[in-house]
């Protein structure tokens, strides 16, 4: 997942000193939580007990815990001052300018507000954390901590509120329309239910006084509207969560306490850990090296190129998450190696394109992770589980590079022992990054959040110190800012999705639709592939994150549980979900994928959507392969639980 390129602020003024220094100092804090979470799971490393090196501090869990909350809103206020939140629609990407500035102003109101809302939520739960008195590791209270919801949801909305618009006159249009906004919903129901006759139970006497006697309704419909305009994701979901509650009379500082527990689960803090790993590697040299040694073992062959193209792809993927940093980071090197081997533009194009989300089925990879902590599943299961089916992914589209393949003269295509050793010489030490995890954590010598850390230790040793190529000075801070950026942005739609479950929950939604499915279905054949469908439209709509935390719950009761009929295993169904979500990515017509291609390789939407269709339909052999035949996935999770 990745947000798309920001719309220009027409403001390009150099900034004030006053206002660089802040961004110098919210990019210093986010820099400095994230490196001392490294250096706090590498500390909780049970090998220090073993050679009786006294590094482990007590209750470090805590600490992590917390600093990832703290990396989360960090980086969402990053995210919001860089214009880079994620959304949903890209609609406005169609619209002429002198409209899209008119949907910004609305989409920067409706989203100011619910921040604004969010913020004052987020201060009443933290005044009655600070009642309760409870502390954490080190004796530091935790209202401390729990203090960075409201103060970055507060910084925020005024950041929404700034890009709203682009002169003073739309931003002062802005800032009016929220004060009105706010002023109107803290007035009590009634006073907005004028249309009505009174209290003597008459009707509404039109539409809009109907409206007006539900503001909760009015609410949501502007909030879709605004959607649908590109309002950012979190927007939507905590926008959509306060409504609910609000409309029900509920407290609104529960929307906070779900964020809170969310974002401070156990293993969540592997998500930035493994995800600084990836940005390390994408933002040093690694990629040519990968790029040199899968050249070197498999470029010979007819479609070495496609091959070449589909593992560097699949490697990156699996430690930045799908975010779409593997085609920014690689296709400036992969298109050219597609092109000089005589692939034709339209089959490099879509290849690119498709190889671009795979890697999402093998860990440590983000959406793995977050399935595991949503479904309630052991991370090493769904770490199993997810192997096989992502090789059968990887094979069916090398198959198809090498089916398009241009036939290679018997010269072209000699192995050079040589070349093939010093490239993988050269390579070694990325070569090892995936080992790591998985031997820390399969081999019993680590829990995952200690094992994410250790990882993202070794990719910042190897790229600073063997490399050299991150400067401690100047790219290094960047790319950890990145990786903090995007992973605020994340924790930003996994805090608030969590806000809209609980009250989807509580509301027995998932119950009634697992009723209803039950009464309507009574295939488990028929279930799988109305599933497969279901999963590919939300795949192309919603980002994969924010996808797994809303629709999974849904899915899950009816799916696993045996009283529905389909007792569906909940590592199968999990590896089901995220491949069809990884096929969304490549669905017309808003895959995230050919956005992000079109955006890298400089072609029209349309032009890329022709070009991805061929990959879209081997990818989707895959998909019902994996679907239809469990034992793909459950083989290894069997074999290695007795």
């Amino acid at each position: 997942m990745s947000e798309l390129p920001a719309a220009p602020v027409a403001d390009s003024k150099p900034k004030p000193p006053a206002l660089v220094w802040l961004h110098r100092f919210e990019n210093g804090l986010l820099v400095l939580s994230l490196a001392l979470m490294v250096l706090l799971g590498v500390s909780d490393l049970e090998i220090w007990d073993k050679l009786k090196i006294p590094i482990r501090i007590a209750d470090a869990d805590s600490l992590i815990r917390h600093l990832t909350l703290i990396v989360g809103m960090l980086g969402g206020l990053v995210a919001a001052r860089e214009g880079r939140l994620l959304a949903i629609s890209s609609l406005t990407q169609f619209l002429p300018t002198k409209v899209t500035r008119w949907t910004r102003l609305f989409t920067g109101i409706v989203a100011t507000v619910v921040t604004f809302y969010l913020a004052v939520a987020a201060f009443q739960f933290v005044g009655f954390e600070k009642e309760g008195g409870n502390r954490m590791a080190l004796g530091i209270p935790i209202w401390w901590v729990e203090s960075f919801l409201p103060i970055c949801f507060g910084a925020i909305a005024i950041r929404l509120l700034w890009r709203a618009g682009d002169n003073w006159v739309r931003r002062l249009i802005a800032l009016v329309a929220v004060v009105l906004i706010v002023w109107g919903i803290d007035r009590p129901v009634e006073a907005l239910q004028f249309g009505t006759h009174g209290a003597d139970g008459g009707q509404s006497v039109s539409f809009f006084a109907d409206l007006l006697a539900h503001p909760d309704w009015l609410m949501l419909a502007l909030l879709l509207a605004a959607t649908i305009l590109g309002a950012p994701i979190y927007v939507t979901l905590g926008g959509a969560a306060l409504i609910l509650f609000w409309g029900q009379g509920d407290v609104i500082a529960s929307v906070p306490v779900d964020h809170y527990d969310q974002v401070t689960n156990p293993l969540l803090a592997t998500l930035p850990l493994f995800t600084m790993a990836g940005y390390f590697l994408a933002e040093s040299k690694a990629s040519a090296r990968l790029v040199r040694f899968f050249t070197a073992w498999t470029g010979f062959i007819r479609g070495g190129p496609a091959i070449v193209t589909v593992l560097a792809c699949a490697f990156f993927t699996t430690f930045t998450g799908g975010s779409g940093v593997t085609i920014l980071a690689l296709g400036g090197l992969l298109m050219p190696v597609l092109i000089s081997a005589r692939y034709d533009e339209k089959t490099a194009l879509g290849l690119m394109t498709g190889a671009g989300s795979l890697g999402i089925l093998f860990p440590p990879c983000l959406p793995l992770i977050i399935y595991s902590i949503v479904a309630k599943v052991e991370m090493n299961q769904m770490f199993l589980g997810g192997l096989l089916p992502g090789v059968l992914m990887i094979v069916l589209a090398g198959g198809w590079g090498v089916w398009k393949g241009p036939k290679l003269a018997t010269e072209e295509r000699r192995f050079r022992a040589s070349e093939a050793w010093q490239a993988t010489w050269e390579a070694k030490w990325e070569l090892f990054l995936p080992v790591i995890p998985l031997v820390l954590i399969f081999g019993g010598y680590a829990l995952p959040v200690p094992a994410a850390a250790a990882t993202a230790f070794y990719a910042f040793i190897t790229q600073t110190m063997v490399h050299r190529e991150l400067k401690f000075t100047s790219s290094l801070p960047r790319t950890m800012t990145e990786c903090g950026l995007l992973i605020g942005g994340v924790l930003l739609i996994l805090g608030t999705a969590m806000g809209l479950t609980n009250y989807l929950i509580t509301e027995h939604i998932p119950d009634r639709a697992a009723e209803w499915i039950s009464h309507s279905i009574h295939s488990k054949v028929l279930f799988l592939l109305a599933l497969n469908c279901f999963l590919l439209v939300v795949g192309c709509l919603m980002d994969i994150f924010s996808a797994i935390i809303v629709i999974a719950p849904l899915i899950i009761t009816v799916a696993i549980e045996p009283q529905y009929g389909f007792n569906i295993n909940p590592i199968h169904l999990g590896i089901i979900f995220l491949a069809n979500l990884e096929l969304g990515y490549l669905t017309p017509p808003v895959g995230m994928n050919l956005f992000l291609s079109s955006y890298r390789f400089d072609k029209p939407v349309m032009q890329v959507t022709r070009a991805s269709l061929p990959m879209l339909f081997v990818l989707l052999i895959g998909v019902l392969l994996i679907t239809y035949v469990p034992v793909i996935t459950m083989w290894l999770p069997g074999l290695f639980q007795h």
